[in-house]
């Protein structure tokens, strides 16, 4: 591989965060309620994480469980608060009830991040057509990244619409990075480094004690080594 892959851990915290740029992630995802999958944290926690490491921070943009986008203005408001405390970088991604790219919520959002680089998550492995949602989504300004398992289920059962997803990097719709997420586990890298993925995210896999528990340096550590082909 000619640069090293990207490990990404979620941070709930400044612990969090803390332990897992010592353990060698390059990027945090901030989130708030992991009973709800992940929601957005607030600028104080934002601000709080940005004093404390000094790697890359993708804030998440979901106000409630799902992914239907809600409440838009909101969602506005609370994409430019996020900027003002200082975030850079995010995530966000809404369908409407068919599955279906919510282009207008997206939009809307996107313009508040004026071109500041985000992820759009995990929804994409809830759409009703992913290939069309990448199409829609095409020269989004600011969006360089999927956050995905490749199915609903998780990695063990979307592993080949991912390795098939990689060999298509560059298509139109497919520029963006390929961050897997969702169940992954260590023994899924090597053959998803193999075909090219270059980019993995962990939450759970990184407090082997559960989410009551901060991030654990040692088993980012492990990662680390296995994202790197050791």
């Amino acid at each position: 591989m000619s640069k090293r892959a990207v490990l990404e851990v979620i941070a709930l915290g400044v612990e969090d965060a803390v332990a897992a740029q010592a353990g060698g992630a390059d990027r945090l995802e901030l989130v708030s309620d992991m009973a709800a999958d992940g929601l957005t944290p607030s600028a104080a926690t934002v601000a709080g994480i940005r004093r404390a490491v000094d790697i890359s921070l993708r804030v998440m943009i979901r106000l409630a469980d799902g992914f239907a986008a809600g409440d838009v203005d909101r969602l506005v408001r609370v994409a430019g608060e996020l900027r003002e405390a200082g975030a850079e970088e995010f995530v966000l991604g809404f369908l409407d009830a068919g599955g279906v790219v919510d282009l207008a919520a997206v939009e809307r959002v996107a313009a508040v991040l004026d071109g500041c680089p985000w992820t759009f998550h995990r929804a994409i492995d809830r759409a009703a057509d992913r290939d069309a949602l990448r199409k829609q989504l095409d020269g989004m300004p600011g969006l360089d990244t999927y956050l995905t398992a490749g199915a609903a289920g998780g990695v063990d059962e979307g592993l080949p619409v991912l390795l098939a997803e990689a060999g298509r990097a560059g298509e139109p719709g497919y520029e963006p990075q390929l961050l897997v997420g969702g169940g992954l586990r260590l023994e899924h890298v090597p053959v998803l480094l193999e075909s090219g993925v270059e980019g993995f995210h962990i939450g759970g896999a990184a407090r082997p004690r559960g989410w009551d528990e901060p991030v654990s340096v040692e088993a980012v550590s492990a990662w680390r080594a296995a994202v790197d082909g050791c």
